[in-house]
């Protein structure tokens, strides 16, 4: 689907991000003495590093599994492959896992992409309302918005280690510049999240909102939120904060949330027609 204002930000956002890769590559070059050319490379290559490495580090953190196409869960992928057909979106990869809360996420690019669930999630929903979910999920893909969020998310932390050992290496050797160090580090991760999160709330309400248009209404996404929310709540568990970025729900209400506010999410569904 064509969101100009998601595509606008994302644009902006990435060249930001870039703006700040190259400042690291340029404080490579100048204070360990590299050749320019391998840092060119090395840039270029760490970028590639961070997608691959991003995307498989999800799936990992959750234990995700191939979601087998019969039995329990051939219901979902019929309703997978309908819901591709119509956003002519190539069907993504399914998998399941055991997450102790319910929720979903969707990582990859358009056209190689995954979608996780967890068990928790489909013991709780009906099948209309995970429909609604599992079309969120691959709004993202086809919104192409989930590789802006990995990379992003990693060059933050890359930021911040980068100014972290930069104070240390550079400055006096005491506890206090240590200490320093560590400090700077962690606001210069969270400046660079700021522009990460001026397209992450975004996100989610475009892809909620192109989720109703394909199950044809917001009501069915608007319980499943409601549903998920209370889990998560009465499981008491988190899921890790590389991950939570990526799910539909995760983060809401805290500093630096990388997801808009619930009920603002459950109210605009319940709005459309």
């Amino acid at each position: 689907m064509n969101h100009r204002g998601l595509q606008l930000r994302m644009a902006i956002v990435g060249t930001i991000l870039f703006a700040f890769y190259a400042v690291l590559a340029v404080v490579a070059w100048a204070a360990f003495n590299i050749p320019l050319s391998i840092v060119l490379v090395l840039s270029v290559l760490f970028v590639g590093f961070q997608y691959i490495v991003g995307k498989k580090m999800a799936i990992w953190s959750t234990g995700a599994k191939d979601m087998p196409e019969d039995g329990q869960y051939q219901r979902v992928h019929r309703s997978v492959e309908r819901m591709c057909d119509e956003m002519d979106l190539e069907k993504p990869r399914l998998m399941v896992a055991r997450m102790g809360v319910p929720n979903a996420f969707a990582t990859g690019r358009r056209g190689s992409g995954i979608v996780v669930v967890s068990e928790e999630l489909m013991a709780i929903l009906e099948h209309e309302e995970l429909e609604g979910v599992l079309a969120h999920e691959l709004a993202h893909l086809d919104n192409r918005d989930v590789v802006t969020m990995t990379i992003g998310n990693s060059i933050a932390s890359l930021v911040g280690i980068v100014v972290q050992w930069t104070v240390i290496l550079t400055g006096e050797r005491s506890i206090a510049n240590f200490f320093l160090g560590i400090v700077a580090g962690i606001v210069a991760q969270m400046v660079v999240m700021l522009f990460v999160m001026a397209i992450s709330r975004y996100r989610e309400y475009v892809a909620d909102s192109d989720a109703a248009d394909v199950i044809g209404r917001g009501e069915p996404l608007a319980r499943a939120l409601e549903k998920i929310s209370a889990g998560a709540d009465a499981s008491g568990n988190e899921i890790d904060d590389s991950v939570s970025a990526l799910c539909i729900f995760g983060g809401a209400g805290k500093f630096l949330s990388t997801h808009p506010p619930t009920e603002k999410r459950i109210a605009r569904l319940r709005e459309m027609r």
